[in-house]
């Protein structure tokens, strides 16, 4: 009998309780609880195919749906000072820098990359918000700067893909002057007459969004995207009233004005190729186009001299 228990049984409890499908084969939505084949959601570009809701992107995924057959280029940020107030909280800031470098492999919380969208050069800035929620520190503004450069060099327009709860607290006063100093970047940009496109992806909030976020020629958002300074929970506690349906949501700021356009993630390439394609083209355009005060047709008629 102890044979039986100890050495068949468990055998055959196995084979029973045996699964034909691997466990990472289905992921719930967040927004609906609706369960997605992992294959299907990658060919759908992370987007719900039952409710719409567009599932956060980390930064190779982006750039490669958004660069001409996914070939782009990532250049090397400038190292920064890794803990310049030696910061610890309920840890030290040098441990979660460590655990969030092995997370996502990545040196901080910005890739900034250069290729071509609709076959116009471009220079691309993707935030990671699995990089302690993508805070914008020292690295990221050091990146931003960079991104910034290069475009200037390469005559070509910056795109940021924002997503942030904020500044980080780790860096204190050193993160809060990364504002001004993206601000500064933008404006070099604007100077050299080379458009700026922010695209807003959920979520963007904090030092991010009142800085370079909003600082756009172009203000384009992701459906569904928080995008705000303070979030919804905490006005709601400070001011002790129920927000409205939607509030700091992508369409909602889009309604009030603070918005270009809401486009959704199958037709993000498609409109910033275009978006890049007519500002690029302008100056050809104004070029080539002909003086139409000094044609024939609509000059003055000299008249002749009185005999």
């Amino acid at each position: 009998m102890n044979w039986l228990t100890n050495k068949v049984l468990p055998k055959i409890r196995k084979l029973a309780n045996a699964k034909d499908t691997p466990d990472n084969l289905w992921i719930k939505c967040p927004e609906c609880s609706q369960m997605l084949f992992h294959s299907e959601l990658a060919v759908n570009l992370k987007v719900c195919v039952h409710c719409e809701y567009h599932m956060r992107l980390g930064p190779t995924e982006r750039l490669e749906m958004t660069f001409d057959d996914g070939k782009y280029d990532v250049i090397e940020l400038p190292d920064v000072q890794t803990d310049p107030l030696k910061f610890r909280d309920t840890k030290k800031y040098t441990d979660r820098l460590k655990d969030a470098r092995a997370k996502t492999k990545d040196k901080d919380a910005m890739i900034v990359a250069h290729g071509t969208i609709g076959n116009t050069s471009a220079v691309v800035g993707v935030q990671n918000f699995n990089f302690m929620g993508g805070s914008l520190g020292m690295a990221v503004g050091e990146a931003i700067v960079a991104a910034s450069k290069l475009a200037i060099l390469q005559k070509a327009p910056l795109i940021l893909f924002t997503a942030a709860g904020g500044a980080r607290m780790q860096e204190g006063i050193l993160s809060l002057m990364q504002m001004p100093r993206t601000t500064v970047a933008v404006q070099r940009l604007k100077e050299a007459k080379l458009p700026f496109i922010v695209v807003l992806t959920d979520p963007t909030t904090g030092g991010v969004t009142a800085s370079y976020a909003m600082l756009g020629d172009f203000q384009i958002s992701e459906p569904g995207a928080l995008i705000c300074f303070a979030g919804p929970r905490v006005i709601e506690e400070t001011i002790r009233e129920k927000l409205p349906e939607g509030f700091q949501r992508a369409e909602f700021l889009l309604e009030k004005g603070m918005l270009d356009m809401v486009v959704h993630r199958q037709s993000m390439k498609e409109t910033l190729g275009r978006i890049i394609d007519l500002v690029a083209n302008q100056k050809k355009a104004e070029i080539i186009a002909p003086d139409f005060a000094k044609t024939p047709e609509t000059a003055p008629v000299e008249k002749p001299a009185a005999e």
